[in-house]
């Protein structure tokens, strides 16, 4: 009942955004000259829609349901959103080819988010929150419940609508497809395809772990294959490193793979010994 009363929620909880929206585009079309919010800035108009229905809306439901799982769903959500937004609004002017190709990209990146999120979950909706968010609820104890509104949304909003800028800037430009946008369309195939392969490789890595821990087996301490040798976040290329030495049965491990492997480009070992490592 909990999993599908979680997934009727995350459907409708963008709807004052899609339906504002609407409202905002038919006013417009009828009277642009004399509408006060055709004139608004594509960039500011999207940030107090965000504020509204995310950092206010997500914000209640989460002190209602003493959880901030909604948030990473829409990590794969909202930059689909934003592009639709930039793309259809009054003020957009862009080359065709160059705002299909960023649609379609983001809507690819998104399902390969989308997919991860859910399989990391197991299929259901709102079982837990980010872990970061649990760490600082300790921290923060009886302040969390408003230090929430800026650590997980209001940060949370500058993240993504920076993120996002280059799809704004493509809507805000007719120039013409050139050099620099296949060397940036390739390079984003590229991290796409990379972050669906190191996802994986992690998933499998986590499954077999917890196969061994049901089984009374050790379970393997460090994931340091596939493109995980080359480097320590292909994924996302997000620093968790703090958590990784806060285990004991995977400290050590990951200070020598750290020393060993590189932080983001996926690049060859260094060339240092493993045994040297724990002298040091």
């Amino acid at each position: 009942m909990r999993n599908l009363k979680n997934a009727a929620m995350a459907f409708l909880i963008p709807l004052p955004s899609i339906v504002f929206y609407l409202f905002f585009l038919r006013q417009n079309g009828r009277s642009p000259s004399s509408s006060i919010v055709a004139a608004s800035h594509p960039l500011l108009l999207s940030n107090l829609i965000f504020f509204v229905n995310v950092d206010v809306l997500f914000y209640v439901i989460a002190l209602l349901q003493s959880n901030h799982w909604m948030i990473d769903l829409y990590w794969t959500i909202i930059p689909v959103m934003l592009i639709h937004f930039y793309a259809s609004h009054p003020l957009a002017r862009a080359n065709a080819v160059r705002s299909m190709v960023a649609i379609v990209l983001t809507y690819i990146w998104s399902i390969r988010l989308t997919h991860s999120y859910f399989r990391r979950e197991k299929w259901e909706w709102g079982t837990r929150e980010d872990w970061r968010f649990n760490e600082m609820r300790k921290e923060y104890g009886k302040h969390w419940w408003w230090v929430s509104f800026f650590a997980v949304y209001v940060s949370q909003q500058i993240f993504l609508i920076g993120i996002c800028l280059p799809l704004y800037a493509i809507h805000s430009s007719t120039k013409p497809w050139g050099f620099w946008d296949f060397i940036a369309t390739s390079t984003c195939i590229s991290g796409i395809v990379i972050a669906f392969f190191a996802d994986t490789q992690l998933y499998n890595f986590m499954q077999r772990n917890e196969v061994l821990r049901a089984d009374g087996s050790p379970t393997v301490p460090n994931l340091n294959n596939g493109l995980w040798y080359y480097s320590r976040h292909p994924n996302y290329f997000v620093l968790v490193e703090r958590r990784m030495l806060k285990r004991e049965d995977r400290a050590e491990a990951y200070q020598v793979y750290q020393k060993r492997t590189s932080v983001w480009i996926p690049w060859f070992k260094f060339g240092i010994e493993e045994h040297k490592l724990k002298k040091g």
